[in-house]
């Protein structure tokens, strides 16, 4: 016993540190957006003698957040809607389809996982502007569900093995066809591993940079990341309202992750290990 103790202890002091370590940064951005200027140049890791939240007020007006946050919002939500109703119908199909085209065509999607992006982004970016969505946040969000539908239906495939069949042959057994017995039996199953796959893909999607710099063209259309991305001078950095601007960045994915945790580890290991 004493030594499970010795044990449990050494974990939680471990745990601790990492997690000291992956907060450390958060606290010094919180704590820096409350500065001027010259108290960060001073001192970083100091405490803020004079609360400045004028810093907050000044980022929202210049950058207009509250537009590029709708714009990141219309982007993400269209990306993940589109990748969770895909990539589970996909998933389901191929997984209640045995045969060989079933997996010649789950291969072809795996296989597009390890495409590197910079390989394909000027072709992409090519192919957007002749369709005509370059330049759109709903054009963007189209893109973000072809790169990213793969790895939905990788997890959702796998999950959807764990689901005994018997459920789907007494739906049909009542009449129910198989949109319905997708739909009313399927998906409601499906949730843990469709919130782990929204959750995942809100994380990418709203902090990626590189993508929304190729498509978008207009200011008004820039995501919030773009929006921090213009605070950024030359030869000047205005580090109060760019780190004001990041804290309101970050707190709707916090806010998500906090509530939807639970789910993503659960998620995971029931889809990925039964794949």
């Amino acid at each position: 016993m004493k030594k499970n103790r010795l044990s449990s202890i050494f974990n939680m002091v471990i745990l601790i540190a990492f997690g000291a370590i992956s907060l450390f940064p958060i606290y010094m951005v919180v704590i820096n957006s409350f500065k001027s200027q010259d108290q960060i140049f001073n001192s970083v890791l100091q405490l803020p003698t004079t609360l400045h939240f004028t810093n907050y007020t000044e980022a929202f007006s210049q950058i207009n957040i509250a537009q590029a946050l709708w714009n990141s919002l219309t982007v993400t939500g269209i990306g993940i809607a589109g990748i969770v109703l895909f990539g589970s119908m996909a998933g389901y199909k191929l997984a209640r389809t045995p045969g060989k085209l079933s997996q010649i065509i789950f291969l072809f999607f795996m296989s597009s996982m390890l495409i590197p992006f910079h390989s394909i982004m000027i072709t992409l970016t090519r192919m957007a502007n002749m369709i005509g969505i370059q330049g759109s946040t709903v054009g963007l969000g189209l893109i973000y569900i072809g790169l990213g539908v793969s790895m939905s239906i990788f997890l959702t495939t796998g999950f959807v093995k764990t689901i005994p069949k018997e459920l789907e042959e007494a739906a049909k057994i009542d009449g129910a066809n198989e949109m319905q017995t997708f739909i009313k039996v399927i998906l409601p199953l499906l949730s843990p591993i469709l919130v782990t796959i929204g959750i995942l893909n809100l994380l990418w999607i709203w902090n990626d940079f590189l993508l929304p710099l190729l498509m978008l063209t207009n200011v008004n259309d820039y995501t919030i990341i773009l929006s921090v991305n213009t605070l950024f001078g030359e030869y000047n950095n205005d580090w109060p309202k760019i780190l004001a601007s990041l804290v309101i960045t970050t707190i709707p994915l916090i806010t998500a992750y906090v509530f939807l945790q639970k789910y993503i580890l659960d998620g995971i290991a029931e889809g990925a290990v039964k794949g």
